[in-house]
């Protein structure tokens, strides 16, 4: 853990940095979304995806989860299920898994090494406090995380995800990928997110990220 932090910057930068704002798309089947994405430590997050002049919105302002989803036909914001819910709480936090894992109530092992693609990788398994899983797979030379999978147990059933990242430049002195394949481990089918712009401690407001009320403007 401690190899991944310093190879990304060191401690000190990475708890430098405060928000985020990142800018991009996500290709999807024969679809293009614009994404945006506002972040702001310790754990809010707001997402947009924009598509034909539809913008969806997903946010978590630290305790509640929300979203308008104009695609299904709701304009007006609503809170997430328990599946989104989960998915958006653990993307929210701002300095990652491994940052301050004992204090987040993680815990990491070291489960040795493995290939990808005919690569060796070394394999971490974390533990979160809520039991969900996340394996993260170094590269032995970088010691930056090439693969992230996910396993989230909700409501008794299990859901496996896969998140390859690469393209890393510098933030701030951080090492970060602007390129993520993001899929399900039971499918070949990968949604391909790639950012032009990833701006750090900009200005935001935490108000941006609470639930408005029903029919109050964005």
């Amino acid at each position: 853990v401690n190899r991944n932090l310093q190879a990304k910057g060191g401690i000190d930068k990475i708890k430098a940095i405060r928000t985020l704002r990142a800018s991009g798309k996500m290709q999807q089947g024969g679809f293009t979304v614009q994404m945006g994405a506002d972040s702001m430590a310790p754990n809010l997050l707001r997402q947009s995806f924009t598509i034909q002049g539809m913008t969806q919105i997903q946010a978590y302002d630290g305790n509640i989860g929300w979203k308008i989803a104009p695609f299904e036909g709701r304009k007006d914001p609503e809170r997430l299920g328990d599946d989104e819910l989960r998915d958006i709480m653990e993307n929210a936090i701002f300095l990652g898994p491994l940052v301050d894992y004992r204090a987040q109530g993680s815990r990491v092992e070291y489960i040795g090494k493995d290939l990808i693609d005919g690569d060796d990788v070394y394999r971490l398994k974390v533990t979160l406090k809520n039991g969900d899983l996340y394996y993260y797979y170094l590269d032995p030379e970088t010691f930056l995380e090439v693969r992230m999978e996910k396993v989230r147990f909700i409501r008794g059933a299990v859901r496996e995800s896969v998140i390859e990242c690469g393209s890393y430049k510098l933030v701030a002195g951080v090492y970060m990928p602007f390129t993520y394949e993001v899929g399900s481990k039971q499918s070949a089918e990968r949604s391909k997110i790639t950012y032009d712009k990833i701006e750090p401690n900009v200005t935001l407001d935490p108000a941006e990220f609470k639930m408005p009320a029903a029919g109050k403007e964005l």
